[in-house]
């Protein structure tokens, strides 16, 4: 990485969105018990700044993965930092990149200072930046939200794909954030749940694909109302603060409660036979189809 694209040091960051939060999330896999799953591995996270994103790489680095984190600007910055820590603490090396998975070249870029990192193909790509954006009314949803919102949350799950599949050995894993929304929907969020269902769509496909092809198995999460910065960034105090009472569980869930998905999806021990599947961590709401 460039001087410029580095993440800065701790000492001259701010605070994190997350350490602003009331609750704070719980992100930092405290009281994990690791079995090293992932003794050797190499991961990349997109969206692993914070949130579902922060608590995957740093349960993978508890598991023995090494983690490169991939984010979208510099107001993110002082989690990135955060999340580093969490997973240099855990013994694992780390690193950071800034950038927008919306952008093929961005991804490419990536993915060749993440495998040069590493040092070796990578073993686990995990697919979860993504953008919400409520809106009251269909009629008055601005194209150009429409437009980001698809290149953030679809788009760049296909160019992190793209071009992740050639530095993948065979065997290697990819999962796919995706969400309840994609089976319920959302009034208020018909183009971020219209994303989520093409997610389900693009992680059937390429199951098949990428067997066929290299071995990949290729699954998903699907979850529910979790507590992340996502949510006070997309929505007004009201509804913030009542966020996930809907669910049969009645509260939202922590990211810490949904990592566990993707490291059984991601442990050849646990789930070689997974392939095309989505799970549900979401308080309890029942999924077909």
């Amino acid at each position: 990485m460039s001087e410029q694209q580095q993440p800065p040091q701790s000492q001259d960051v701010q605070p994190g969105v997350e350490a602003g939060m009331t609750p704070r999330p719980r992100s930092f896999m405290e009281g994990y018990r690791a079995a090293g799953k992932l003794e050797g591995k190499r991961a990349l996270v997109t969206g692993g700044d914070s949130g579902i994103g922060r608590a995957v790489a740093i349960a993978f680095a508890k598991e023995g993965a090494d983690v490169v984190i991939l984010y979208g600007s510099d107001q993110e910055d002082g989690d990135a930092r955060e999340t580093l820590d969490a997973i240099q603490a855990a013994g694992r090396r780390a690193e950071a990149i800034m950038g927008d998975v919306g952008d093929f070249d961005t991804c490419e870029t990536a993915l060749e200072r993440a495998t040069a990192f590493l040092g070796g193909p990578l073993d686990i790509l995990v697919n979860n930046a993504a953008e919400q954006h409520e809106t009251e009314r269909f009629e008055d949803i601005p194209v150009e939200q429409v437009e980001r919102t698809f290149r953030t949350n679809i788009l760049g799950y296909i160019w992190m794909i793209k071009a992740a599949v050639p530095r993948m050995p065979e065997g290697a894993v990819i999962i796919n954030t995706t969400s309840v929304t994609a089976y319920k929907g959302s009034p208020q969020l018909p183009d971020y749940a219209a994303t989520k269902g093409a997610i389900v769509a693009l992680t059937r496909s390429l199951a098949e694909a990428l067997w066929k092809e290299k071995r990949i198995r290729v699954n998903a999460v699907a979850p529910g109302p979790i507590w992340t910065p996502l949510i006070p960034a997309s929505f007004d105090e009201e509804r913030t603060a009542s966020h996930g009472s809907s669910a049969p569980m009645g509260r939202a869930g922590q990211p810490d409660e949904v990592a566990p998905c993707y490291v059984f999806l991601a442990a050849e021990q646990d789930s070689s036979y997974v392939t095309g599947q989505v799970l549900h961590p979401n308080g309890g709401t029942i999924v077909n189809g």
